[in-house]
């Protein structure tokens, strides 16, 4: 063969599909996130739910569930203020533009590198929807087209459907004008976050009512959803935030943990789950309907979860996997259907794969790590251990740390008052039980006995070893992610801004944000 066919047969073989690829449709990008929703409310995560959402089961079916994916945590009661700056830059809890890491972690201007301004850059036509407060505002602007609005009522105007009432319209306008720029659609409920007012027809499906009178207990209704299997009666210790909004003042629930107002309320987290699912259907049929649906990846999350009485609690404000975990799906293309994979992602690992997925260089700022690889089936996970902090009330607070199936929470406040440890070996005590779950009045309300062995085991001795396994992989994941905080059985030194000694063991209150 002559040199000059061989080298245009090189020049064919190697070039021509990077032109073809540059002159393909990029893809669109549907990102949905909800308000407070554990996943285990959902059936492709907890079967025994009765909780229905064939729009959500079926990008289940179609694309890939993740089992292991968690927000990193927070340092105020709204856990979502964090978590919802974590997911537009991809930054970690301890470097972000609030908090006590701002001035020494994170780079000035940091909005310019969220996700709305580097999708706007690549050439995207980008929009958001979403609750407004505890949020990012900074970085909630920098989407093109906004429509913020918090709606948490039980009609359509007033509910979830106002925001898929937006994208829609969104997409119209985008049909009527022709528009064949690719998008970055920001799809935000404010619902299933209390004040959970389903919409009527609904909460009749749950057995719920919108309860709203404090000297009384809801209605008993045998539609309700049953108690989660983790359900306690009370927390076995204060988790340290006195005056916590979440578990002393949510419509409906107030500091009540029996059976009536637990049912009742998971059945109205229900009704607003559905009725999200509603809404997302109209919006995948349109997508359909456009021609666009099977060039877009949908990814499905919460910014956290939430408790409605596991383990005695109400809120978000703790490190059991109720709440820790978030929900994570993703569909689209190249995506395998009907796949698992534990990943070990953050919430805050979103912006790196969002940019991955769309060819996006992500910006220097992002700590993130793209989990486009398990998407692909290369990796089943991101990374093996995973930090979780609460810092929200009084200090230092919990922490929490996982790696393969053991997983270690302690919990240290109200000035030294609270000084707990505990050790669960996931893959034998999923449901994170206690001591507390093996009292036969808890077994007669939640129909759950526990093995002997499904309970806290960092006072066994048998477990000393890893224990001091977890603890010493805790003090090391704190001190990589900057946390300026130390526990009161760890050294004192710490990680604070140059000039100010790291606290330890101090007690912090914090004046509750709004919600």
């Amino acid at each position: 063969m002559k040199p000059t066919v061989l080298l245009l047969l090189i020049w064919f073989s190697v070039f021509l599909p990077s032109v073809h690829g540059a002159g393909s449709r990029r893809p669109n990008i549907l990102f949905i996130l909800t308000d407070d929703q554990s996943p285990f409310d959902f059936r492709f995560y907890n079967p025994k739910s009765s909780l229905d959402t064939p729009n959500i089961a079926r990008l289940a079916a179609e694309g890939m569930v993740f089992d292991g994916a968690y927000h990193m945590g927070s340092f105020s009661g709204a856990v979502c203020t964090p978590s919802r700056h974590m997911i537009m830059s991809g930054r970690t809890v301890w470097h972000l533009p609030l908090g006590p890491g701002a001035t020494a972690h994170c780079p000035p201007d940091l909005e310019r590198n969220t996700i709305g301004a580097v999708f706007n850059r690549a050439g995207y036509k980008t929009m958001r929807t979403c609750k407004q407060g505890n949020s990012y505002p900074a970085a909630n602007q920098q989407f093109s087209v906004v429509h913020d609005a918090t709606k948490r009522g039980g009609t359509d105007e007033s509910g979830s459907a106002w925001h898929a009432d937006q994208v829609m319209n969104y997409l119209r306008d985008r049909e009527a004008g022709k528009v064949t720029d690719p998008f970055f659609i920001y799809f935000g409920f404010s619902h299933p976050h209390d004040t959970r007012d389903g919409k009527p027809k609904l909460l009749a499906k749950y057995g719920a009512t919108n309860h709203s009178d404090r000297d009384s207990l809801p209605a008993a209704n045998p539609k309700q959803p049953a108690l989660p299997p983790n359900y306690l009666p009370a927390h076995p210790f204060d988790i340290g935030h006195p005056g916590l909004r979440d578990e002393n003042s949510v419509s409906g629930v107030w500091k009540n943990r029996d059976e009536r107002t637990i049912r009742n309320e998971l059945g109205r987290e229900y009704a607003c789950a559905e009725n999200i699912d509603i809404q997302l259907g109209r919006v995948l049929e349109k997508l359909k309907a456009m021609g666009e649906l099977d060039n877009t990846y949908i990814i499905y999350t919460a910014d956290h979860g939430i408790a409605i009485g596991r383990h005695g609690l109400q809120g978000k404000q703790n490190l059991y996997q109720h709440t820790w975990r978030v929900p994570l799906i993703v569909k689209g293309p190249g995506i395998k259907p009907g796949t698992r994979a534990e990943g070990n992602v953050y919430l805050l690992d979103l912006l790196a794969t969002f940019c991955d997925l769309a060819g996006v260089s992500a910006p220097d700022s992002n700590e993130g790590i793209s989990f486009k690889p398990v998407l692909e089936g290369r990796q089943a996970t991101i990374r093996e251990t995973l930090y979780g902090v609460y810092n929200g009330g009084t200090k230092p607070g919990m922490r929490g740390v996982r790696k393969g199936d053991w997983k270690l929470i302690k919990t240290d406040a109200l000035n030294g008052a609270v000084h707990e440890t505990q050790l669960f070996n996931l893959a034998e005590n999923p449901d994170e039980f206690l001591d507390q779950h093996h009292d036969p009045a808890v077994i007669k309300l939640t129909g759950v006995t526990p093995a002997p062995a499904q309970t806290n085991l960092a006072g066994d001795p048998k477990y000393a070893a890893k224990l001091a396994e977890m603890e010493a992989l805790l003090l090391a994941e704190m001190r990589r992610l900057d946390d300026p905080w130390r526990l009161w059985n760890q050294p004192a030194e710490g990680s604070a801004p140059p000039g100010k000694r790291a606290p330890n063991n101090k007690q912090g209150k914090t004046k509750e944000p709004r919600r």
